[in-house]
């Protein structure tokens, strides 16, 4: 996998690159940003151009040296390389992958699960393209309504890894995806890995959520925040690599929101944002008209999802408020809906207003944290299905 495969993100591809020419090169960093920006697609490849290079010069320093002042400054580095076989198939020896897993019920009591457990599951969709969200990952491993984590287990597991020579003489690079996602245990196994390094190790964690990792952590890695995609990008992107006529890709590049994955959402037909449309519009209507007995089959419905579900469908929910409030503004360059999504928000749009949208969003933002703590989903939906009503009439 090379850099062609990353889509925009130019700027954090060459600050990488430099920093490798510079002999500067962390032996820890964290990709900071929102979902379906390219974080995983550009740590990959970057972890491949490490590998390529074969480089045997002396361990990566850390963060905190001060720099040579003499130094003259290095030659820059093309981000093209070639791929040996083994990088093409992401099979390198040196190139080990972390990232959430579930406990499956043919899995022994005493056992914790590791990457390598789905392995096969995880190579097979990153061949498929490095952009894929925490949905595909738990339909591609089987998971129902298990919440994915790192345990443990795949600490220990790195150790033994990272503590082996490399096989070709050069970098040996681990990729972390969502480190957020350790348990306290796993957590503080990778805290002491990360502060006495492996020769030669470099560690490039993907993380969406960073204010959930242990301060330890994030001040013993340098952070590069990855920007959303701007819309000409997503829009190019889809010209060129989907082959969209331009005026369609302008529009989904709108909807999108800087997302590459929500682009390719768009593309599809009957995606779950259609079901997500018709749930929430399902519940606004319950909500106004008061029907009680209603709200009750329609919070055994949210119950029946998977949790992963659930907090998407609530990500949705929080969009949809937020794009019916701005609706009122009457200005369609802050607005971002579907035409199926605008066409409710004509009529709906003014009971969401600055007497509720605080208290909806602090209201869902509260279920979202419920249902991370894994609440009863029928008794959370419900009371939040119930208290809709009241937010409702206070327009």
């Amino acid at each position: 996998m090379t850099f062609r495969d990353v889509i925009g993100q130019e700027e954090v591809r060459d600050r990488l690159i430099q920093m490798v020419a510079d002999d500067r090169l962390p032996h820890a960093l964290m990709l900071c940003g929102p979902t379906g920006c390219g974080k995983k697609a550009l740590a990959v490849a970057f972890g491949c151009f490490l590998l390529a290079r074969r480089t045997t010069s002396r361990p990566a320093p850390s963060m905190f040296d001060e720099p040579v002042a003499d130094a003259a400054p290095a030659a820059p580095l093309s981000p093209d390389f070639v791929e040996t076989p083994m990088l093409q198939k992401l099979e390198h020896p040196d190139l080990h992958f972390t990232y959430p897993t579930i406990k499956l019920s043919s899995m022994g009591s005493d056992h914790k699960p590791v990457s390598d457990d789905f392995a096969r599951q995880w190579h097979e969709l990153l061949m498929q393209g490095p952009y894929f969200s925490m949905d595909q990952w738990l339909q591609a491993i089987g998971a129902e309504n298990q919440q994915a984590i790192i345990t443990a287990g795949e600490s220990d597991d790195l150790v033994r890894k990272l503590s082996l020579k490399s096989s070709q003489g050069g970098y040996k690079v681990s990729i972390v995806w969502l480190p957020e996602r350790m348990n306290i245990e796993c957590a503080n196994k990778l805290l002491k890995l990360i502060e006495e390094p492996p020769s030669q190790t470099v560690f490039l964690m993907v993380c969406e959520e960073p204010d959930k990792l242990l301060e330890t952590i994030r001040s013993r890695v340098q952070r590069i925040d990855v920007k959303a995609l701007p819309a000409a990008t997503i829009c190019q992107a889809l010209i060129e690599r989907r082959g969209i006529d331009e005026q369609s890709a302008r529009s989904i590049s709108r909807l999108a929101n800087g997302s590459w994955l929500r682009a390719l959402d768009e593309l599809q037909a009957g995606t779950e944002n259609e079901e997500f449309l018709d749930l929430f519009i399902m519940l606004m209507r319950l909500a106004y008209q008061r029907k009680v007995k209603d709200l009750r089959k329609w919070s055994d419905t949210m119950a029946t999802f998977g949790r992963e579900k659930q907090r998407r469908f609530l990500t949705f929910f929080l969009r949809m408020v937020r794009e019916n409030f701005v609706y009122n503004f009457h200005d369609a360059e802050l607005c971002y809906m579907s035409q199926k999504e605008e066409q409710f928000a004509k009529n709906f749009a003014r009971f969401v207003n600055e007497a509720n949208v605080l208290e909806i969003y602090d209201l869902a933002n509260r279920v979202i944290r419920d249902i991370g703590q894994n609440a009863n989903a029928k008794i959370v939906f419900f009371d939040f299905a119930l208290q809709m009503i009241v937010l409702l009439i206070q327009k």
